[in-house]
């Protein structure tokens, strides 16, 4: 039995090849998918919990492909491994890595010259990356548990609400957090930033 996947808005769609690297063959509904990645992103959670981690060591492409790894490796083999297909979202599959570590490299220049205060540096790194889209999919996810460890461990700040809610199903909350970040797109950062919050 194959993988039957709905997508809501925003969401990228898997090649077929991508669905066959499914570590688990009982998954045939997006429901099912979700309860084990849910999982598999509640582990990755109590890791990072249990962490300490420079700023130095979050803000490098290997602890980003190490924290999707972390968060999909029961799921998905390609799991921490960047996309090899374009998708309806972010930088062509060739420009991934030279892309991210442009993003890096302004990362560490924001924080050593506080060019941003702490939320809008998490913010503003969340939505780069999101919009890089490194993996196959789980970016958004993804992008914000990395604006959470930035925020909890190099600003020793509480991690962000998303909403209070579960923004990847169809709810007036996802509709929020997708028209915040289509104003992020497009240089305004003010309701995603409230958003977070």
């Amino acid at each position: 039995m194959g993988l039957n996947l709905a997508y809501t808005d925003g969401q990228t769609p898997l090649d077929e090849d991508e669905k066959e690297d499914l570590l688990i063959n009982s998954i045939s509904t997006r429901a099912e998918l979700d309860e084990f990645e849910q999982k598999n992103i509640e582990d990755a959670i109590q890791w990072s919990l249990t962490r300490k981690f420079k700023a130095a060591q979050i803000l490098s492409e290997s602890f980003i492909k190490d924290l999707h790894k972390k968060m999909y490796g029961s799921v998905w083999k390609w799991a921490g491994q960047y996309r090899k297909t374009n998708k309806n979202i972010g930088v062509d599959k060739l420009e991934i890595s030279t892309t991210l570590r442009s993003l890096i490299d302004d990362a560490k220049y924001w924080l050593e010259n506080s060019v941003y205060e702490p939320d809008e540096f998490a913010i503003r790194f969340k939505h780069r990356l999101v919009s890089i889209h490194c993996f196959p999919n789980g970016n958004g996810r993804h992008s914000r548990m990395i604006a959470d460890i930035i925020i909890e461990k190099i600003y020793k700040q509480p991690v962000f609400s998303w909403g209070d809610s579960s923004i990847s199903e169809e709810t007036d909350i996802r509709d929020k957090y997708l028209k915040a970040l289509r104003k992020a797109d497009k240089g305004n950062f003010d309701l995603l930033l409230k958003f977070a919050r």
